[in-house]
């Protein structure tokens, strides 16, 4: 690995760390019991099928996702590069079975060939440092007719509906104050940082398919979020609701034949 991309890996790992401490309280990372839950359970259900299976959870954060794919019956390695946020995940789960958690990176795993069904993860492609390097490993894991699914979403520039309710919530922000709740990302740290990745000018699908494919994997399907979107909002105040509309997310999932 050069130098670069070893300053930029631990810049990563530094922002995740420090952002463990307020992860849960930012709408859209704490993923809450009821419709909100069942929503992000669905795909998973749906494009994995019910039948248990080992899979590996990468960034895996504190935990959210992992408890989701763990209580469909699953047998889950979750991985992440921070202590401090592995440290909050272990705390949410202590005791349970079928769940083990690994400090390691995520493009490069250590563990063994072709040892999982599927592989999972929300929120993590847009910070590969070598997004190619990233997707063979994840291949190499797979067994024959695995599956990846990730959630991601286009974070650098918002939709065209999406700048009029980033005004919005701009201008609640003015009138009743920052939400204490939001963190707001470290806005100034969160920018440096994307201007140095890959996809920090923006993730869109059309990007991905090369890279999969070159990678090995077929069958690239993209899906809708709309449905966690919406059930985010269930229960959500304005100002979350209008977070909901800001960017471009999407589902995707391939195999490895």
């Amino acid at each position: 690995m050069d130098g670069g991309n070893f300053d930029l890996k631990e810049e990563i790992r530094d922002y995740w760390s420090k952002r463990s401490e307020t992860f849960d309280l930012a709408f859209g990372h704490r993923i809450a019991a009821g419709p909100e839950a069942d929503a992000w359970q669905k795909p998973i259900r749906d494009l994995l099928g019910t039948e248990p299976k080992r899979i590996l959870e990468l960034a895996c954060g504190t935990g959210e996702v992992t408890r989701l794919i763990h209580d469909l019956g699953h047998d889950v390695t979750a991985l992440d590069f921070s202590e401090a946020m592995l440290f909050v995940a272990r705390a949410k789960h202590a005791g349970k079975t079928r769940l083990r958690f690994i400090m390691a990176d995520a493009e490069n795993t250590m563990e063994p060939d072709q040892s999982y069904d599927a592989i999972i993860c929300r929120h993590l492609v847009w910070t590969l440092t070598k997004p190619e390097t990233a997707f063979r490993e994840w291949f190499r894991l797979l067994r024959p007719g695995g599956r990846l699914l990730f959630v991601d979403g286009d974070w650098a520039r918002p939709k065209p509906a999406g700048r009029f309710a980033s005004q919005l919530i701009w201008l609640i922000d003015r009138l009743a104050g920052a939400d204490r709740n939001y963190d707001g990302a470290q806005s100034d740290h969160h920018a440096a940082i994307m201007k140095a990745l890959p996809f920090g000018q923006g993730l869109r699908p059309a990007m991905l398919t090369p890279l999969l494919t070159d990678a090995g994997f077929t069958n690239i399907e993209l899906h809708s979020h709309d449905p966690i979107a919406k059930a985010q909002r269930k229960n959500a105040n304005l100002r979350n609701r209008l977070r909901t509309y800001v960017y471009q997310r999407f589902i995707l999932t391939c195999h490895r034949p």
